[in-house]
């Protein structure tokens, strides 16, 4: 019997592993998709959860990036990251240094799906594999969280995401998010030839026609070569009621998800990777509810916050406007999140 069965072999199911491996635990992942796993995010990643992966071991190539910068027809307004840049890299990029990672660790990956999960008082058996803990890594709409029974059925508008690759020179050093009527924007630059467009909405359409909602945004495309097809996901917003089962723990997207707006996704992944580790070492799994909420509980309530002034109709345009009024508070804010 393994001490851990890792459901998943994205950033949350890999990191998990890592560490997992790095603190002498007996680690297995289970991945039905093939490497490299691409996924429609903003691929922006904060400087906290590249300096992380680093002392992982997981070595990374990108485009760096010094702040946020918010956009709406009228206003901009910058904040530049005092701890140190970010780092844009493209998914299938931080995948495959991850996989590199794993199989420097001799961390076996194993093909398979994780179907029906038994457990007793002792261990936890799944894809035919029995382990001390399984880490349900599994993504935003995680069927071992479906399987819990551990979701809740959300009532709000359900927020998507798009994204696409365009051919160009990159033209500033920060992330732009534009903001109009529709949602927002995302341009993460990750080569010195290659930025990626992330566009966040509730409203049905294709790319092309939610991006005629940032005209100047479709200005500095012109004439961009489209270097990737469109990717989507959603819906956003996952709420969950608990992220421990018996032996069965969950953990990033899996363990419940607000929205992309604030980018924290990764860096959110990465700290309560760590604190599934520490409990699955000390044999307390009853104490990572608390752990998760409380690594987690500054990006929930500034990205809820957030959320909640974007869906509301009168406050929405006065996001940027707020931003760009009082600089020093939106560049705090952004710093707390990095």
């Amino acid at each position: 019997m393994i001490d851990l069965l890792v459901a998943g072999a994205g950033p949350a199911g890999a990191a998990t592993a890592i560490r997992a491996a790095l603190a002498g635990l007996s680690v297995v992942v289970v991945e039905p998709r093939s490497s490299p796993i691409d996924k429609a995010c903003g691929e922006g990643i904060a400087w906290s959860a590249t300096e992380y992966l680093g002392r992982l071991g997981v070595r990374l190539e990108g485009r760096p990036f010094y702040g946020i910068r918010y956009l709406d027809a009228n206003h901009v307004v910058d904040a530049r990251f005092r701890a140190g840049p970010g780092l844009g890299v493209r998914r299938t990029t931080l995948q495959r240094a991850l996989a590199t990672r794993l199989a420097e660790l001799e961390v076996p990956v194993v093909a398979s799906r994780v179907e029906a999960i038994t457990q007793t008082l002792d261990s936890v058996t799944a894809a035919g594999i029995t382990a001390r803990y399984l880490a349900a890594a599994d993504g935003l709409h995680s069927p071992i969280r479906r399987q819990l029974s551990l979701g809740v059925v959300g009532e709000e508008e359900p927020r998507r995401g798009l994204r696409r690759h365009f051919v160009v020179r990159p033209w500033c050093d920060l992330v732009e998010v534009y903001w109009s009527a529709l949602g927002e924007a995302y341009v993460t630059p990750v080569a010195d030839d290659l930025v990626g467009v992330a566009i966040l909405t509730s409203a049905r359409g294709s790319f092309d026609s939610h991006l005629d909602a940032f005209p100047a945004l479709k200005r500095r495309l012109a004439g961009a070569t489209a270097a990737t097809s469109v990717l989507g996901a959603g819906p956003l917003r996952q709420r969950v009621r608990g992220r421990v089962a018996g032996r069965v723990l969950l953990v990033g997207d899996a363990a419940g998800y607000v929205d992309a707006l604030t980018g924290e996704g990764i860096a959110v992944a990465l700290r309560t990777s760590a604190e599934l580790v520490s409990c699955v070492q000390a044999d307390r799994p009853a104490e990572y509810e608390a752990a998760w909420r409380r690594v987690s509980w500054e990006c929930r309530f500034l990205t809820g916050s957030l959320l909640w002034a974007r869906n509301r109709s009168l406050l929405a345009p006065r996001i940027v406007p707020a931003a760009a009024r009082l600089p020093g508070v939106f560049g705090a804010i952004v710093n707390q999140l990095t």
